[in-house]
């Protein structure tokens, strides 16, 4: 998944990005306002976590103008503000969740992982196809009650998939939303990716969950 974040802060913004991708996710920062409006417009975001006191357009301003031309990613607002009225004006201006500063990180985590549930399909904690099972939270993985261990991509490819269990996804989605820009769209990253998660997602286990859908891309479903 790729989130955004706009934050002026420069040290916080690393801090947070860090940590994010600690969790596998591949992030974007901008430091104002008008680079992360062009940013949100321009790039494929699942979340964006956008500071409410930035340099060049504040936070506001960015989010309405998002708004107005149609964007429709979730937003989490990021503020030292704490008076209700804000909070309103916020999420009167279309914003999706509010988190005042100083914040744990915990808490932004599970608000990015309520955000991408409220946005797909799927609004479980834990996903669920036949007898494989995928913690978001926790990101274990479990087939026929077998603990399987993935890496940090493998993990976010597959939760990718699950988020839209049962429609196709193509390569390009996949390297839009879990690879950062240094990947190659022409190389085969992600047949290599799909090629380790069958290995340990449907080689040992009866009943195929991950198909390739020729000309289209992938899909994991019930055989």
């Amino acid at each position: 998944m790729r989130i955004l974040i706009v934050e002026d802060e420069k040290d916080l913004a690393a801090i947070i990005k860090q940590g994010l991708e600690e969790e596998g996710y591949v992030v974007d920062v901008a430091h104002d306002g008008e680079e992360g409006l062009y940013m949100a417009e321009t790039y494929p975001i699942d979340v964006m976590v956008l500071d409410v006191m930035l340099p060049l357009m504040d936070g506001l301003t960015v989010l309405s103008n998002l708004r107005k031309k149609g964007v429709q990613t979730p937003v989490i607002l990021l503020t030292a503000r704490d008076a209700l009225i804000d909070k309103i004006k916020g999420l009167d201006t279309g914003a999706d969740d509010y988190l005042t500063k100083p914040f744990v990180f915990e808490e932004l985590l599970a608000r990015i992982r309520s955000l991408i549930r409220r946005k797909g399909t799927v609004k479980e904690a834990v996903i669920r196809i036949a007898d494989l099972e995928i913690d978001t939270a926790s990101h274990q993985v479990r087939r026929a009650g077998k603990s399987i261990a993935l890496s940090a991509k493998e993990y976010s490819l597959l939760e990718f998939l699950a988020y839209r269990k049962g429609s196709v996804v193509s390569r390009t989605d996949i390297v839009e939303h879990i690879y950062n820009e240094d990947a190659d769209m022409d190389s085969n990253v992600v047949d290599v990716y799909i090629n380790y998660l069958r290995n340990k997602i449907d080689k040992e286990f009866s009943g195929k969950l991950i198909h390739t859908v020729r000309g289209a891309g992938y899909i994991l479903k019930e055989e």
